[in-house]
This record gives structure tokens, sequence and C-alpha cells, in this order.
């Protein structure tokens, strides 16, 4: 990970679901991942009563999508020198990438009849 005073950073705060906060600095080729075991080797104080087991099960919600493992943070184009709020959520899989879209199409397929005498 970068230090605060390196011009190529960016800025996260993460949070729990409990609503506790951590800001942390990264590259923007870190990815997903790359932040997951970053957070997991460097478990702020104040989570303990959230410490998980493995960074294989800590999760990103950024703008309320998950983030898949190998995205970078320069892929998702942050503004600089702002810092950016992300979700951090232990969860063992994530879902589809089009799941919900998927979903949204399925239901439009259907059709109902309504016959009013």
């Amino acid at each position: 990970m970068t230090s605060p005073t390196d011009p190529e950073t960016v800025s996260l705060r993460l949070i729990l679901v409990s609503g506790k906060t951590q800001d942390f600095t990264f590259s923007p080729n870190d990815s997903a991942t790359d932040i997951a075991r970053h957070v997991f080797e460097n478990w702020p104080a104040g989570w303990e009563e959230e410490s998980v087991s493995s960074p294989s099960i800590l999760r990103l919600i950024f703008q309320g999508r998950f983030l898949h493992g190998n995205v970078t943070l320069g892929a998702l184009k942050l503004p600089p020198g702002r810092t950016t709020v992300m979700h951090l959520v232990a969860r063992e899989t994530l879902p589809e990438p089009n799941s919900h879209g998927q979903r949204n199409r399925e239901k439009t397929t259907e059709s109902s009849c309504c016959l009013l005498l």
C-alpha cells in the first residue's frame, strides 16, 4: 500500500455494517482483493468485535455494487484528492455481476391478463 503523501494515492474510508469507519490509503493499481488482504492484515484496533477469520470473505461495496476481486481502484476512476467511501462486509460469496438485471428481464417476459366484465 502507499503513503498518504504520495500524489498517486487513493484515500478510502471503509464503513462496517456496525457503522464503524477507518481511513486507508492505497495505490490505484490495488485490486479489491489487495485491499481486503491489507485491511485484514492491518485490522483497526476499534474493529475487534467485527474481526473475521480470513481476508477472502471481506467484500467491498461501492455505489451499491459488490466489487469483484480483480477490480482495481484505478478502473473505478475515483476523484483524485478526495476520500471515497466504501462499505466493507463479511460475505462468503458474491452475487453474479448481472444477476439483478437478469431477474428484471425475467420479470418483464412474464405476462398476466385481467378480464373485466
